[in-house]
């Protein structure tokens, strides 16, 4: 679809709210992705939506696994076998995704987005420990949690770290700081392999992602600032950003009701 150039500036605004988000509270920012494309953008098509956010998402998490990188908290095998699982997920659950009528797709997602905002409140532990490497008990496990966390990313065209971050803790027991670096691995992975399988059916807005990537970047550096003067409220933000997730996830669910014709 042509979008007009206001669409693609509030595009690039959608992209900083979310690059704000996570530089401000971590995990889970990039949930809004798609609701802000659909619902502030006015992108129309729930699956061009899902494709170019799928495409956006992945170019930010591996910005951010580079910062990782740097600070030596991936773990490059046991990423790397959880992300090669998952891809082969993701493609079939994008292609799953793409069959699914659109109101539907995002009536799911937003259904998703109370358990991710559930998820938010909870804390995480950071115990664990921080030598494990990749063995032949593990290598199952990461497999499977990968293969599933795939699907599940594929299916929805999100980054999923929510899912990998806990899925690798539990495969492994990674301490969480080396499971939020690692599971970039897998956001980024997954996010291009959904991306690529939209893109064949045209579900791809390259320049709508583009500026989508650049207001994430301006963002994340806000966000990421304000985290740190405010280091010691964490617990109050997740509380605030789960809200404000059930607030869209309601919002989704009233618009995909009325558009399935279930409400008048």
């Amino acid at each position: 679809m042509d979008l007009s150039p206001l669409q693609y500036g509030l595009g690039a605004g959608a992209g900083s709210l979310v690059g704000f988000t996570l530089g401000l509270v971590g995990g889970g920012g990039s949930i809004l992705a798609v609701p802000l494309i659909v619902y502030l953008v006015g992108v129309k098509d729930p699956h061009l939506a899902i494709g170019t956010s799928a495409f956006a998402v992945a170019a930010n998490a591996f910005a951010n696994l580079l910062n990782h990188a740097r600070h030596g908290t991936v773990k490059w095998k046991i990423a790397g076998l959880f992300a090669l699982a998952g891809v082969f997920g993701a493609f079939l659950g994008s292609s799953l995704g793409k069959a699914v009528d659109g109101q539907k797709l995002l009536a799911l997602f937003a259904a998703l987005m109370l358990v991710v905002g559930v998820l938010m409140l909870r804390g995480r532990s950071a115990s664990g420990d921080p030598d494990v490497v990749l063995t032949p008990g593990n290598a199952p496990k990461l497999v499977g949690a990968g293969a599933l966390t795939g699907i599940m990313s594929g299916f929805f065209g999100i980054g999923g770290g929510f899912l990998i971050v806990p899925g690798l803790m539990v495969s492994t027991r990674m301490p969480i700081y080396y499971a939020v670096g690692s599971s970039l691995v897998g956001v980024t992975a997954f996010g291009l392999t959904t991306a690529f399988n939209y893109a064949l059916d045209g579900w791809v807005d390259w320049p709508l992602a583009a500026v989508f990537i650049g207001g994430g970047v301006l963002g994340g550096l806000v966000g990421a600032r304000l985290a740190k003067a405010l280091s010691g409220q964490k617990g109050l933000l997740n509380t605030v950003f789960a809200g404000l997730i059930f607030v869209v996830a309601f919002y989704m669910l009233y618009r995909s009701a009325g558009a399935l014709g279930l409400i008048g």
